[in-house]
């Protein structure tokens, strides 16, 4: 059962933007503290499924008894050695016999990787209600129109001075500034004791395009004799303070002001919070914007809608209308800052964008920090721009990029505030984490109390404290490939590498059905291994080497075929390694005629 409550705090509210995202029934009446009847065998489950060794893939379990709660189902996007793949999922598999007891869903912000799951698996799931903020319900609606064949989902909306009672969990609600609006972290009330999910965030009250901070909430929870807090570990090895947003606003104010000629800014599409100050600076002189990128059009049409990004009525302009003001009243606002190959600055970069082209006085600005793994792919969009004669401004040169995240001062400073009793760094990499556990220690947390998780890895709580398990859940990557989900093992994977590093090698074999002697000489094709024509003395020897191993082929038995196409495997292998130092993989294929 789920009930939900709300304090008599009085809150604007908005037109929904699309019919799928539903108000939940206020029930007006005084929340009491949950002190149900328990079991001493009872534990309370804490299980991080994905976030916990990587960045990204957020999904953690709560579980007592009967009841589960699900905070997060986020995506992570591939690494270098993961060709072919869109993204990565949680593995769900542990939930798909409980379905019945998951009470809800509850998601702290619209970023990708805390909502690019939702499509995937609420069907596994069970369908379960999923609670977060207007916006963000709107952003995970809106996403879900891609995925024609996906269930509908129910999404109830809430703000943070709602309460929400699901199963025995008391789920409460504090603001946090991140780089999007309406972000949030969690406080849930359980038969065992208080457990603080910080989501993603930072610590700043400044005036910016994000919500601020609800400091007076997560001082409060100092009063709440927390059991565990869970926080975000994204920055806990950068050193100091995060970045001032006000800062960046000043920054991005002397960028707009100088500019020469036109200006082209790049950044996430999510990054709603840092789209609200570019506005704010653009109108400050006078400035047109062109916003291009579906998904960053998408988001400042919801934001708009919702009330989050405020815009005059004419400061946002089409790009068909760019030819009717001067070049330097222009802004374009865009996607692409990673590098991505077809997102709108590297069409523009090479020169295939319809209405857009770099000219001498355009200013590209990169207002956002690299993803590691798009080192090489930035670097190589920065140099085609300087290229064609613009001026090229990145984070590295002027702070004009403040993270979401807490730093290691603001990771202590969490701490100290809270007084949690233990301590579960999550959200990060495992060397991330190990850095967040040790800050905790240096001022005077006890080390026995900090639980470095691995994904999938049980911890149990109980009223006097809790435990890091040796028990284990699947917690393996479950990738998207096209329209595949979890169709790609790790196998397809290494066999994608290795054709990727060294290529591949296709032998062909006509075999006459009776007799088992070769037609005519094997075919050989060659993919990313070797240019045929060049190497005709390899390929020769190659075919002398398939026609021995043939000699022995039986056509009258099946478990022969395997024997031999096998044998050609490793024989050939071994051959061409020998010969070139490469292992390119080797398709044999055999028609009998």
């Amino acid at each position: 059962m789920i009930k939900k409550t709300r304090n008599t705090t009085k809150r604007k509210t908005t037109k929904q933007p699309t019919r799928k995202i539903t108000k939940t029934k206020i029930v007006r009446k005084r929340v009491t503290k949950n002190n149900p009847k328990t079991s001493k065998n009872k534990k309370l489950k804490v299980i991080v499924v994905g976030g916990n060794e990587e960045v990204g893939r957020n999904m953690t379990i709560l579980e007592y008894g009967n009841d589960i709660i699900i905070i997060d189902l986020g995506l992570q996007f591939p690494e270098e050695d993961m060709p072919g793949i869109d993204y990565i999922i949680p593995n769900v598999d542990y939930l798909k016999d409980k379905t019945k007891n998951i009470r809800a869903v509850f998601i702290t912000h619209g970023h990708y990787d805390h909502i690019g799951a939702i499509p995937h698996v609420m069907k596994d799931l069970g369908n379960p209600i999923i609670y977060s903020s207007d916006l963000t319900l709107a952003i995970i609606a809106k996403r879900q129109e891609d995925f024609k064949d996906s269930t509908k989902l129910n999404l109830k909306s809430i703000s943070t001075n709602d309460v929400i009672q699901a199963g025995c969990f008391k789920v409460s609600f504090f603001g946090v500034s991140h780089n999007i609006p309406t972000s949030m972290g969690l406080t849930i009330e359980t038969p065992v004791g208080t457990i603080v999910h910080t989501g993603d965030f930072k610590l700043s009250n400044d005036v910016s395009g994000d919500t601020p901070t609800e400091m007076d909430k997560i001082a409060d929870l100092a009063n709440k004799n927390v059991l565990a807090l869970m926080s975000d570990s994204t920055n806990a090895t950068q050193s100091g303070h995060q970045l001032s947003e006000m800062e960046i606003q000043k920054n991005l104010d002397e960028i707009i002001r100088n500019a020469k000629g036109r200006i082209i800014m790049g950044t996430f599409a999510s990054l709603l919070g840092r789209v609200q100050q570019i506005i704010w600076a653009a109108e400050k002189f006078d400035k047109k914007i062109i916003i291009e990128g579906y998904s960053m059009k998408t988001n400042v049409e919801i934001c708009k809608a919702l009330g989050y990004i405020k815009a005059k009525k004419h400061t946002i302009i089409p790009v068909k209308e760019m030819g009717s003001y001067p070049r330097k009243k222009i802004l374009v606002l865009c996607t692409g800052a990673q590098g991505e190959e077809r997102a709108v600055l590297m069409r523009i970069a090479n020169k295939e964008h319809r209405h857009i082209q770099i000219e001498p006085e355009d200013t590209v600005v990169f207002s956002s920090s690299v993803i590691p793994g798009n080192e090489r792919s930035v670097q190589r969009l920065k140099d085609s721009m300087y290229r064609l004669g613009a001026e090229v401004i990145h984070y590295q040169m002027m702070d004009i990029h403040a993270g979401g995240h807490a730093r290691a001062e603001d990771l202590k400073f969490l701490i100290n505030l809270v007084k949690p009793r233990n301590l579960i760094p999550i959200e990060g990499n495992h060397s991330f984490l190990r850095v967040h556990g040790k800050l905790a220690q240096s001022i005077g947390f006890n080390p026995l109390k900090i639980f470095i998780a691995d994904n999938g890895q049980i911890m149990e709580f109980t009223e006097k404290g809790g435990r890091l398990t040796n028990k284990k859940i699947p917690s393996d990557y479950v990738f998207v490939d096209g329209l595949g989900v979890g169709d790609i093992s790790n196998i397809v994977i290494r066999d994608r590498q290795m054709m990727a590093a060294d290529g591949m090698i296709v032998v062909i074999a006509t075999i006459r059905a009776k007799t088992g002697e070769l037609v005519q000489n094997p075919d050989l094709i060659s993919r990313g291994f070797i240019y045929m024509k060049e190497n005709k003395k390899l390929v020769a020897e190659t075919r002398k080497q398939v026609r021995n191993l043939l000699k022995d082929y039986n056509p009258k038995t099946s478990a022969n075929d395997m024997y031999i196409k096998g044998k050609i495997r490793r024989e050939i292998g071994r051959f061409l390694f020998q010969q070139t130092a490469r292992r390119p993989m080797v398709l044999p294929v055999i028609i009998e005629v």
